[in-house]
């Protein structure tokens, strides 16, 4: 569930160089927060069934100047049967936002487990050091590398956030590479074209930049959110409508503080 909410769009670039993982920042500061209600379908009724909020501040990491970023979601106890929602994602970035350190901690029913990922660029590569521990208890260490960038599940919103839309056309699909403690997923997105989109409960009305995100697994294509971010420099998620194996859900931008620039794309 975290994972559908988080991705957003990105494009793969080749490693040359550390600096290559990176990408100017010109979308957020530190300091910004974001609040999001997520509902779930059940039944042909749409529950309220928890919260999301996702801070982003410049702090250090390893005695360097880092981006933190962390998701966490909360779901209603009395709901949690038909959709359990427990999930704390955490993230450092250099500067440039390339990736240093990933963890995700997630309960799904009476399961807890955690990924970490620490990142390393040796000799003009992607080196990734995965760890899981799975909800028995029993540890995974495994070492990867890679000769383009990869990215995890918080540090491709990061980097998505300051991608240049305006070169796309309605269509463009851009392939991604997010990668979780046990493997890299085969993975794209597509450009859906603009649609403004009125937030739930509240009067504002936003220009939105449409996208589409699949994910092939078992020689099938899913399409697995369809996302509306803000068509201005601030690129914020407003409205994602997830198609999870079990239902549907959605989740709507609630409040937000802390943005760089003017929200450009508010309709009036």
């Amino acid at each position: 569930m975290i994972k559908i909410i988080v991705i957003t769009l990105f494009a793969l670039f080749p490693l040359t160089g550390k600096a290559q993982c990176g990408i100017e920042n010109t979308a957020f500061k530190s300091g910004e927060e974001l609040r999001y209600d997520l509902y779930f379908n059940w039944k042909f009724i749409w529950l309220k069934v928890g919260t999301a909020e996702m801070d982003t501040k410049l702090t250090k990491f390893e005695g360097k100047e880092a981006w933190k970023s962390y998701l966490i979601t909360r779901g209603n106890p009395k709901l949690d049967k038909y959709f359990l929602m427990r999930d704390t994602l955490l993230s450092y970035c250099n500067t440039d936002l390339s990736p240093l350190y990933f963890r995700k901690g997630a309960r799904e029913g009476d399961r807890y487990y955690i990924d970490e990922i620490w990142y390393s660029y040796p000799n003009n590569f992607c080196q990734l050091k995965k760890h899981r521990v799975d909800a028995d208890g029993e540890q995974h260490w495994k070492t990867s590398t890679y000769k383009s960038c990869i990215y995890d599940m918080m540090s491709i919103f990061l980097r998505a956030r300051n991608f240049d839309a305006t070169k796309l056309k309605k269509g463009d699909v851009i392939p991604t590479a997010i990668s979780d403690a046990r493997s890299l997923s085969n993975s794209w997105l597509e450009y859906r074209g603009k649609e403004n989109f009125k937030m739930n409960d509240s009067k504002e009305k936003f220009r939105c930049l449409v996208f589409s995100f699949y994910e092939r697994e078992d020689n099938k294509s899913h399409e697995l959110v369809r996302f509306y971010i803000t068509d201005d420099q601030n690129h914020i998620p407003v409205r994602l409508d997830m198609f999870l194996s079990f239902g549907s859900a959605k989740a709507y931008l609630k409040s937000y503080k802390g943005v760089r620039s003017a929200i450009t794309s508010r309709v009036n």
